[in-house]
């Protein structure tokens, strides 16, 4: 038992507690350590099971090696004297020295005005190089789960997205949007189907197909894809074999935001997806109903996800559009019924109540405030 420790033979030798601010203190502190046994709060909430891992396996870095690294660049910036009195003084006037330049250790100097002032500039492709390769793909995994990626796609699994997915669709004017981990991007800017994968990685074997959870179509719960490439070999798309065809975003008026995925999965060798293709064209909702955890399950022993991003958006004018000349069909519109004002039973002596009391159970709309 837990008070099995005490000797409760002498108990006047027992340390008292001489308040009970003290004894309150103690328990607490007692009730944050773990017991053996079975206590209320470990009944009421057992803890949760981890998440089954379905990503590629991590690549262990070498912790000495990347310190060591980290100490040598900080230990050529503090010996670089252009750098440190470009930044501290904003003047690039100094003595040359036989150190390395700023633009040798990958910083810019930026003239401002007026033109003897000069600002240090970051490198932030180097710096995004770095976050990719580093703390990038754990803060996508995490922003993945606040959306509910990880629960409505693979029924709670997770995995980390190793692989760097960048995804843009390019406009007529040669302006490119860019899909990130839960951007919103309008339906008309990705009404068209060219979009890019210019970060894609150089490997053979990856397929990357895309998804969409919807709102309520057929299922309480149904996911559409919206387009679907399998055998990339490496980052050529284009070289890859089009299970399905684009189709546009159509989010109902009235049905919020809806998220807009694309998965990459690294595929061990060439896969037969003939049982999955759908035939061009395609605008049947029932035919593009998919579900990313039966096709996982199917071929789990070949794939492996990998790359992970998604935009959102909403209603918009161009939706209208793909229901009508696309889909073929009537667009939906969903409005928020408001329920009718809760009103407590009335009771005959209203006690501490404004006239106004009795307006609320009154069949017509006349006030009878003012009245009496």
């Amino acid at each position: 038992m837990p008070n099995e420790d005490l000797d409760v033979g002498n108990l006047e030798a027992l340390e008292k507690y001489r308040s009970f601010t003290r004894y309150f203190r103690q328990a607490e502190r007692e009730s944050r350590k773990p017991h053996w046994w079975n206590t209320y709060h470990k009944h009421t909430n057992p803890p949760a099971e981890p998440p089954t891992d379905i990503g590629l396996p991590r690549e262990r870095l070498s912790r000495a090696k990347e310190i060591k690294e980290r100490k040598r660049i900080l230990r050529e910036n503090r010996q670089n004297a252009e750098m440190e009195r470009a930044a501290r003084l904003r003047t690039g006037q100094c003595p040359s020295t036989s150190l390395p330049a700023p633009a040798a250790l990958g910083v810019q100097l930026l003239p401002l005005h007026p033109p003897s002032l000069l600002a240090v500039l970051i490198p932030l492709e180097d710096v995004r190089a770095e976050w990719e390769r580093t703390s990038g793909p754990f803060h996508k995994q995490r922003v993945a789960k606040h959306c509910g990626v990880f629960r409505d796609l693979f029924k709670g699994a997770t995995f980390t997205p190793w692989v760097a997915l960048s995804v843009q669709y390019s406009q007529e004017d040669e302006h490119l949007v860019p899909v990130y981990y839960g951007n919103m991007v309008t339906p008309s800017e990705v009404r068209e189907g060219n979009w890019e994968q210019p970060g894609a990685p150089g490997k053979p074997g990856f397929q990357s197909p895309c998804s969409v959870i919807r709102g309520r179509q057929r299922l309480p719960l149904d996911l559409v894809t919206h387009k679907s490439r399998t055998n990339i070999p490496g980052s050529d798309i284009k070289a890859g074999k089009e299970m399905c065809h684009y189709l546009p975003p159509f989010p109902a008026m009235g049905t919020g935001y809806h998220r807009f995925i694309f998965l990459l999965f690294k595929q061990h060798g060439p896969i037969d997806f003939s049982q999955d293709a759908r035939p061009t064209p395609c605008y049947s909702l029932k035919m593009r109903t998919f579900s990313t955890f039966d096709f996982y399950t199917k071929h789990k022993d070949a794939l492996t996800p990998a790359g992970l991003a998604f935009f959102q958006c909403q209603w918009d004018s161009s939706v209208t559009t793909t229901f009508h000349q696309l889909l073929n069909m009537r667009e939906p519109m969903f409005e928020f019924v408001r329920p009718p004002t809760y009103h407590p039973p009335q009771v005959k002596f209203p006690r501490h109540q404004p006239l106004r009391y009795l307006d609320r159970y009154r069949d017509t709309e006349e006030p009878t405030y003012g009245i009496y």
